[in-house]
């Protein structure tokens, strides 16, 4: 039986294997998520509200911290053409508006018979402090170079 993974351009990821992205939210992440989703929350938009929240300012939508981990794995690890098959996260600290975050994943295991991997997951703000936690189960497509 041939090895799936040799039909990714990915290859094949290694259990231990990590990596991570780190950008700064913005407000025009908050409009763009508005734009596709219709989400008008007012802690997203409502400077005063949002800063007599428990929050202390505006947030971004849950949907921007996790996107970032959409973008590690599917340009970083496991890489182009993988896409997710399940999550489960659990949103511990709201990210404000104006924060730096890093997504991180790491391969906690790699089936020998698909190219599918399970994926610890965490998104962490500049002081180091958990935002997203979980894990992720990803399938990579074969593809082929173009050319």
């Amino acid at each position: 039986m041939s090895d799936p993974w040799s039909r990714t351009l990915a290859g094949r990821p290694r259990q231990g294997q990590a990596a991570e992205r780190t950008r700064r939210t913005s407000m025009a992440d908050v409009e763009a998520f508005t734009a596709i989703t219709g989400d008008r929350n007012p802690l997203h938009y409502d400077a005063a509200l949002a800063a007599a929240s428990p929050f202390g300012g505006l947030i971004v939508q849950g949907g921007v911290t996790s996107g970032l981990l959409n973008a590690v794995v599917a340009e970083n690890l496991p890489g182009p053409g993988t896409v997710f098959l399940g999550v489960e996260w659990r949103f511990v600290k709201a990210v404000r508006v104006g924060e730096e975050i890093t997504a991180r994943v790491e391969v906690t295991s790699v089936r020998d018979d698909k190219p599918i991997c399970t994926l610890a997951t965490t998104v962490r703000n500049a002081a180091g402090e958990d935002c997203l936690t979980g894990t992720a189960v990803t399938w990579t497509a074969p593809l082929r170079p173009q050319g």
